[in-house]
């Protein structure tokens, strides 16, 4: 079963899509298998990272920032290569098991939608798979 799901990212940040990824596995009705999460662009990613430490966000995008510096030998017409770098970085999707029809998630886990390019309109899609 797939799931469209739409985004507003404002800025360059970590949106937590956990609770579109819950959704979508409850609404399948699906108790083992798995969700892939999936972003159909360019500039930006998916990734599983911590939801409980608040600074991890900030953390992760000084990281990011300082690893994909925006250059001025960069050739793209549209400027935005260092949002280029940071998404095929970061991946364009994640794969998360499901038991007993929940994400089988760490502790202290999240699913992040990843935008490096703001601000945009933007979707992603949850595809369940049964076992």
């Amino acid at each position: 079963m797939l799931y469209e799901y739409q985004l507003t990212a404002q800025r360059e940040n970590f949106y937590n899509i956990t609770p579109q990824v819950r959704e979508a596995i409850s609404q399948s009705g699906i108790t083992s298998g798995i969700a892939v999460v999936y972003c159909p662009h360019t500039t930006a990613g998916i990734t599983i990272n911590e939801n409980a430490d608040p600074d991890v966000i900030p953390d992760l995008l000084l990281g990011l920032r300082e690893a994909f510096l925006d250059r001025p030998q960069f050739r793209h017409a549209e400027g935005n290569s260092a949002a280029h770098l940071k998404a095929s970085a970061m991946g364009s999707s994640a794969t998360v098991i499901i038991e007993d029809g929940k994400p089988l998630l760490g502790t202290w886990q999240g699913v992040y939608f990843c935008e490096f390019d703001p601000p945009r309109s933007r979707k992603f899609y949850v595809k369940v798979v049964s076992e």
